[in-house]
């Protein structure tokens, strides 16, 4: 193999592992950082029990900033020695034998409790926790992490939760338990009992990229090479969370380590130009434009990434804005249109009918019967749609509704009570307007007079 051709597999080895296996780079959210990681080393260093929320959308970074956390205390000796990590999640552990099952295993005493019988829960967990005294009053901590925290709260009498939340409140033990959700309500799906005792801490996280300039430096730190004394600092870190005693965190064991790559000085420069040079462009600033105009998270923005650099190849082995702009129009596709695309034209004209209907009438409900009036009148001066029956333009209408392009109204003012027939049902529109001015533009032989009156609703 040609040396370009092992630089560029290198690279692009490089960029997607780190793209796809690096779980333990947070980027912004200093301040919950530092909440996270006081907590946690009060918790470790000085035997407070604490507990607490991270809330946020899917995708905003709370199992990493834990990950991130962890990583950052993992090389305190203090930390590493004196503390336990038990990690459940909630679609994993559905009921609380199966949860108590699990922390038995990640605490390592199976052989402890084996042949005991607890008269409860609480027995069982108080006995599991007063196991890892060592002698005196001093214990071990035990940090909780319970990913899809709302799912536990769906368990019977929520008891997993009442016990934990009463051990970090009444100090029996040095625990902090730490709950991730993506659920903003999720306490009011506490019991009254649970709420009590959960000490109301709430870190809340959502996508810090808000200007798009950080957008555009992101995604330029993403795709540049890092420098060697980087490399070395990143792959300590990775080696430090061999430390972490616990079965259940398999991010240690699936991150990526950057200690395997090593770029030559010259090969980097040249590689960091070319993404500076791609990013200074206006196609390549239009195509991340409309990504963050769509979606601001990181996670979106490294799919993209992920694709882009796959696309990769020695006939083409630099990033170029063309390139991104081709993986961007697969993000921007709409898959209503497509399902636009495919429909017959009588459906179409169905689907004119009832756009035109919807201006007119500033998108009041309709129903066959009055899109078949509509459509009757276009039919009566079309060349193409004389000879339809009306049994087949309601078939058509129905097919609209099973693809869900309009939907029926269930009751309200329009819907009506008890049955009714189904020409007389009303319906609303699932459609925007621009959906369907952009399918006319894109529709295969389209006939001219049906795209006539797509623009005007006179006839």
């Amino acid at each position: 193999m040609p040396e370009a051709d092992r630089e560029l597999v290198s690279i692009r080895r490089f960029l997607k592992e780190r793209l796809q296996r690096d779980y333990t780079t947070l980027r912004g959210y200093a301040k919950e950082r530092s909440n996270v990681r006081l907590l946690l080393q009060r918790t470790a260093e000085m035997g407070e029990s604490n507990s607490l929320l991270l809330l946020g959308p899917r995708g905003s970074g709370k199992t990493t900033l834990i990950n991130s956390v962890l990583a950052d205390l993992l090389p305190n000796k203090s930390f590493g020695e004196n503390t336990l990590i038990v990690h459940l999640d909630g679609n994993l552990h559905t009921d609380d034998r199966v949860a108590l099952k699990s922390i038995t295993v990640q605490m390592q005493l199976e052989n402890a409790a084996d042949g005991k019988v607890f008269g409860s829960f609480a027995e069982n967990l108080a006995f599991l926790l007063q196991c890892l005294k060592a002698g005196g009053k001093h214990s071990k901590s035990v940090i909780f992490i319970l990913e899809e925290f709302d799912l536990f709260c769906a368990h019977h009498n929520q008891t997993l939760l009442y016990n934990l939340f009463d051990v970090s409140q009444s100090a029996q033990a040095p625990i902090c338990v730490l709950g991730v959700t993506c659920r903003l309500d999720v306490i009011e799906l506490l019991e009254k009992r649970v709420k009590s005792r959960f000490s109301h801490r709430q870190v809340f996280l959502f996508p810090s990229l808000r200007r798009f300039e950080d957008y555009v430096d992101l995604c330029r730190d993403l795709l540049s090479l890092p420098t060697g004394n980087s490399l070395l600092l990143a792959a300590e870190k990775i080696y430090n969370l061999q430390n972490i005693q616990s079965g259940a965190l398999y991010f240690s064991r699936n991150h990526f380590d950057p200690g395997e790559y090593g770029f030559s000085p010259r090969l980097r420069d040249a590689w960091n130009k070319q993404i500076c040079k791609v990013l200074a462009t206006q196609q390549a600033r239009s195509t991340l434009q409309a990504l963050h105009d769509f979606d601001i998270s990181e996670a979106y923005l490294k799919n993209f990434l992920f694709r882009l650099v796959a696309h990769l190849r020695p006939q083409s082995p630099h990033i170029t804005a063309e390139k991104m702009a081709a993986v961007g129009s697969q993000f921007e596709g709409d898959d209503k249109i497509e399902l636009l695309c495919g429909l017959s034209v009588l459906e179409l004209c169905l689907i004119i009918a009832i756009k035109h209907h919807s201006q007119i009438y500033d998108r009041d409900s309709f129903n066959f019967e009055i899109i078949y009036a509509r459509f009757s009148k276009f039919a009566k001066v079309s060349t193409t749609m004389q000879a339809v029956e009306r049994s087949i333009v309601l078939k058509a209408f129905e097919h609209l509704r099973i693809a869900e392009l309009i939907m029926p109204l269930t009751g309200g003012a329009g819907g009506g009570v008890g049955k009714v027939q189904k020409e007389f049902e009303m319906h609303k529109l699932a459609l925007t307007y621009s959906q369907i001015h952009h399918c006319m533009q894109r529709y295969q032989a389209l006939p001219t007079e049906v795209a006539q009156w797509a623009q005007s609703s006179l006839i």
